[in-house]
């Protein structure tokens, strides 16, 4: 197998070393032979497409992303210069929107993860209103739920951001969802997710990782680098299949009944690895086409 070729954030201080934070991978991916180009973040984000590819060079070439979380409108930017430049990336711009975005995945995998409704918001925009909550909320029902957007929550605000005790509760739900799209503020994607709260036991989540429907390898989430549970993957194997998706991530966590959830879905050219793990062995189940 040809080995594939990476497309990593630059260090913004010094453009022509990976960031720091992904230095380790880059080095593991060099080491397996794989080729390196550099990619300004910065740039990208500010919709300077040209600037952002400066160090990349005439194609083709076939990429894999790997680097910070990009909005899909400037992933869909990258994709169309990458073009113009002959090259492409191995994940779509469909692709990445539909594993990187709730609303893309849930259909999938509804069913294996909590029952989840959501609304679009433009960045910037105000919360909806209290009206408009307590009728997206309703097909939840009674009980508790977790205020997130397309991608992330708030979690470590849970009280405040993130968690609701009761969601037939408009007031405090109008509160939960009015501070977490204040503390989100740019960063706010996509719109409001609201989630039936489920218990899961202590132990952490095992962040599945998945290139073309098999699973390569699980991990601690970043959040419990210490824990790595070691769920079942038959249910999930099954909608990361359906999903169509070339690398993703599934984050599955044991319900206090006894069954496995999935509790979150990703792109894997964006997902995290625990500390420590420099991500070798999975850069090296990647195919170069």
């Amino acid at each position: 197998m040809t080995p594939a070729t990476f497309l990593f954030c630059s260090d913004p201080l010094r453009p022509g070393r990976p960031d720091p934070a992904f230095a380790p991978e880059a080095a593991a991916v060099r080491a397996n032979g794989s080729r390196v180009a550099l990619l300004d973040h910065d740039a990208l984000l500010a919709g300077d497409t040209e600037r952002a590819l400066g160090r990349v060079g005439g194609g083709p070439e076939a990429y894999w992303y790997r680097g910070w979380m990009v909005p899909p409108d400037r992933y869909e930017a990258l994709e169309g210069s990458l073009a113009l430049r002959g090259h492409s990336l191995l994940t779509d711009t469909h692709a990445y929107r539909t594993a990187h975005e709730l609303p893309g995945w849930y259909a999938t995998f509804e069913g294996l993860t909590p029952k989840s409704v959501w609304c679009d918001l433009p960045s910037g925009a105000a919360p909806p209103s209290s009206a408009a909550l307590a009728r997206l909320a309703a097909p939840l029902g009674p009980g508790p739920g977790v205020v997130k957007d397309f991608v992330k929550s708030r979690k470590h605000e849970w009280h405040e951001a993130c968690f609701v005790p009761e969601l037939t509760d408009t007031p405090r739900l109008s509160a939960v969802v009015a501070r977490f799209v204040e503390l989100q503020e740019d960063f706010l994607a996509g719109g409001v997710v609201l989630r039936a709260y489920e218990p899961f036991v202590a132990g952490g989540e095992a962040r599945v990782w998945w290139v073309d429907g098999r699973p390569v390898r699980v991990t601690a989430h970043p959040d419990t680098p210490g824990q790595v549970p070691s769920p079942p993957l038959d249910a999930i194997g099954e909608a990361v299949r359906r999903l169509a998706c070339r690398w993703v991530t599934t984050d599955l966590a044991l319900r206090e009944d006894g069954a496995w959830r999935v509790v979150e879905v990703g792109d894997g050219q964006v997902s995290g690895l625990p500390a420590g793990d420099d991500g070798g062995a999975l850069f090296a189940a990647l195919p170069s086409v």
